[in-house]
């Protein structure tokens, strides 16, 4: 149905809400993209722990992680990030951020490429948290 064969005679108030329903949609479609990272980082930081504190208590070697990989990409082919490199990624994230904070950034707020880029990139803790604070 076109837009012309709506042409009905509506309040005066009807463009004022629509306007407030487009901008109440979007707010909340950017919330759950905010709240889906929050929880992608979440796992990838436990991830990350996990697997530290298993390399140091059992002594695996870092084949563990290929092997790891391979598995959770054969369980969830639909998925990625399960790469050994981004494993690789989620041990050096627990170890350096070990309590999900980059300074007094939580790094939960922060997409996952961001993260990795200023882990690999940025080696002193200060400079690390001014990228965090200053994304762009």
């Amino acid at each position: 149905m076109s837009k012309n064969a709506l042409n009905l005679s509506l309040s005066s108030d009807y463009s004022d809400w629509l306007a407030s329903l487009k901008k109440r949609i979007k707010g909340a479609r950017q919330r759950a993209l905010l709240a889906v990272n929050e929880e992608q980082i979440r796992l990838y930081h436990e991830i990350g722990a996990e697997i530290v504190q298993r390399l140091d208590s059992q002594g695996w070697g870092a084949k563990v992680i290929d092997r790891l990989s391979s598995d959770l990409q054969d369980e969830f082919p639909d998925m990625k990030g399960f790469s050994s490199r981004n494993l690789k990624y989620m041990k050096v994230f627990a170890q350096i951020c070990p309590n999900l904070q980059i300074g007094q950034q939580s790094a939960a707020q922060l997409p996952w490429f961001h993260i990795v880029t200023i882990l690999t990139k940025v080696s002193d803790p200060a400079e690390r948290e001014w990228y965090a604070i200053h994304p762009k």
